[in-house]
């Protein structure tokens, strides 16, 4: 079911959530957390799709916060959808044209739910150190991407300079796989450490530099990064462990598919598939607390890596 709410204020959405409750019983029993998102006016179908997905797993009131605010006319039009228009969640969307966009916090304050944890999410740009923003000051947990962004290298530098414990980035999200993938390789022996580390990807990729930093501040070794090995392809593309014995590489071959080599073994494929939108958010939604490994790779490693 969706309800349109055009030209109306942040009062009368809330009151119209409390009539659906009392008329259709749609409740917010069971509903962990409240997600914040900021977009622009336009571009909300694909986030509230992923968000839709990530509901299933986590019960919660969306509230997508859509703006134009060169708009000349101050106007706030809502949408309310719940049921089968909603997954298994509670969808507000809240488009705020001309000066009624300046006052995110306002719009959404009254929507959260209590004694909920709040969590906020910039899908595409999003602006420097999140924390201080208004919708970033009302939320536990605080995402961005820095990969949808239209420079993707200096997005992550500015999370870096303004990271505050709660923030996070897909760029990290997406590393789950390749991280765990490196540690069981390295889980085996003969054992003998590693003496320098290769990681190659794209050059508008921030996970290969996020990887990379991850790997320099943990093995405590060089770390070269290549973004000119003449793979076109998108994201991280190989990562090579160097030691005594030769070489551990992790390789992207093909699509969902990459190449383990390891010194006196088979090659192995195995599956490593790009991450979406509802996998990231899905993982992110898990837990509400700081994510400390990311936050000592951005405050201690990031960028401490050499370019090829």
């Amino acid at each position: 079911m969706i309800i349109d709410l055009p030209d109306t204020t942040a009062s009368q959405v809330s009151k119209t959530l409390v009539r659906i409750r009392d008329e259709a019983g749609a409740v917010a029993l069971g509903r962990v957390l409240t997600l914040i998102i900021t977009s622009e006016i336009g571009e909300e179908e694909d986030v509230i799709a992923a968000a839709n997905e990530a509901s299933r797993e986590h019960p919660m009131r969306i509230i997508v916060v859509s703006t134009d605010s060169a708009g000349a006319t101050a106007r706030l039009d809502a949408e309310i959808r719940v049921g089968g228009d909603a997954g298994a969640s509670e969808v507000i969307v809240l488009r705020a044209h001309g000066e009624t966009a300046t006052d995110l916090r306002g719009l959404v304050t009254g929507l959260l739910l209590p004694d909920a944890p709040v969590v906020s999410w910039w899908p595409g740009e999003c602006p420097d150190a999140v924390c201080d923003t208004p919708l970033g000051r009302l939320a536990q947990r605080r995402i961005t991407d820095s990969a949808a962004t239209s420079d993707p290298r200096s997005t992550l530098a500015r999370i870096a300079s303004g990271y505050r414990p709660g923030d996070t980035d897909f760029a990290w999200t997406r590393l789950t796989l390749w991280r765990a993938q490196l540690a069981a390789a390295l889980d085996q022996p003969p054992y003998e450490p590693i003496t320098r580390v290769q990681v190659a990807g794209a050059p508008d990729s921030p996970s290969t530099a996020l990887l990379a930093a991850w790997l320099g501040l943990r093995l405590q070794v060089p770390v070269e990064i290549d973004v000119a090995d003449g793979n076109p392809s998108s994201g991280i593309h190989r990562v090579v462990l160097h030691r005594a014995s030769g070489e551990i590489s992790l390789e992207r071959t093909r699509t969902g598919i990459v190449e383990l080599h390891q010194p006196g073994q088979p090659m192995h494929e195995l599956s490593l598939p790009r991450r979406g939108l509802r996998e990231c958010l899905a993982e992110e939604l898990r837990r509400l607390d700081p994510d400390d490994e990311f936050g000592a790779v951005l405050e201690s490693g990031f960028g401490s890596s050499t370019a090829a």
